[in-house]
């Protein structure tokens, strides 16, 4: 009976392995748009899907991303200038793209644009430090999919969004982590109204990667302009030395973030290709051996283990 068992899972294992590597056809014949094509994901992504044969209409937010990525591509790449936060710009950028799809519809969106805002204890920030990730994390990624939502509806085809394994656990303060989770909670909701209309929608979770998004200077410089402003009572439990501590915390985690970017991109690829294209993708290793587990976790052993990662206050009991 146990050998039989066995066989089975063997022969299921297989079945779907093989279900997974079952790809479309006629590629070239197809468009698809990605924002945030600056830089990081977004630009690897237009670049590697030009290079496959799609149609790729590419969303950058300066004219400098724009003409450096067309410099590295073929005449069939296009690109538009975007600012998802701006609801008439998106409106208009999506009447050039059903002109430019025609009949065809659009095969793929991809929603990529993301900033990570003020990273930082959430007794630092105002409210106004949480508008910025919000706006383009999750505004500007819902603006982006309802405009464009007809010209995929039309094609049959797939919706890609770009969250983060911060959409699954609050590694850190701010409203990085916030925007992601609601993403998550859109794409679920999104991914079920589709269904009826034949499109799929995938949810990439990517890990800490090395890109423009994750500077570790520019992080550091937000964390300081912010420091300068607290009051005497919070730098006092917090400690001088606070920000330093968190950088030699940061050091020591380094093994943690994955140098090359092209795991993301394969997830995109599967995601556009693939017959039958998971619901969420997990990039990175990282995400896959710890982040992505850890989040399935009790949350006592969640706090224990994320908490490891903080630097130590000074006097948390001064008022």
């Amino acid at each position: 009976m146990l050998f039989w068992v066995l066989g089975l899972l063997i022969l299921c294992g297989f079945l779907w392995t093989r279900k997974g590597k079952l790809k479309i056809e006629d590629i070239t014949d197809k468009y698809i748009f990605i924002t945030g094509c600056d830089s990081g994901f977004g630009n690897l992504a237009a670049r590697t899907f030009d290079k496959k044969g799609f149609h790729v209409i590419a969303a950058c937010l300066t004219e400098s991303g724009s003409t450096a990525l067309k410099a590295e591509t073929s005449e069939r790449l296009r690109t538009v200038l975007l600012d998802v936060t701006d609801p008439e710009n998106v409106k208009r950028t999506a009447q050039w793209v059903k002109n430019q799809v025609g009949e065809k519809g659009l095969w793929g969106l991809i929603n990529n644009a993301g900033v990570p805002g003020v990273l930082a204890p959430t007794d630092w920030l105002t409210l106004e430090d949480y508008r910025e990730p919000i706006e383009v994390n999750l505004f500007g990624l819902i603006s982006v999919t309802l405009n464009m939502l007809p010209l995929v509806k039309k094609a049959q085809g797939r919706v890609i969004n770009v969250s983060s394994v911060g959409g699954r656990l609050a590694i850190v303060g701010g409203g990085y982590t916030p925007s992601k989770y609601a993403v998550e909670g859109f794409n679920d909701s999104l991914r079920r109204d589709m269904k009826a209309f034949g499109v799929h929608v995938s949810c990439i979770e990517p890990g800490l990667f090395k890109t423009n998004l994750a500077d570790p200077v520019k992080v550091i410089e937000k964390k300081l302009a912010i420091w300068e402003q607290l009051s005497p009572d919070i730098k006092q439990q917090y400690g001088e030395g606070y920000i330093e501590k968190s950088l030699d915390k940061l050091k020591g985690n380094k093994s943690y973030v994955n140098m090359d970017l092209s795991p993301v991109v394969e997830c995109m690829d599967h995601a556009l290709t693939s017959l039958f294209p998971k619901t969420h993708y997990a990039a990175g290793k990282d995400a896959k051996i710890f982040w992505i587990p850890l989040s399935h976790m009790p949350a006592a052993l969640q706090d224990f283990l994320l908490l490891k990662q903080k630097a130590e206050l000074a006097n948390p009991k001064a008022v």
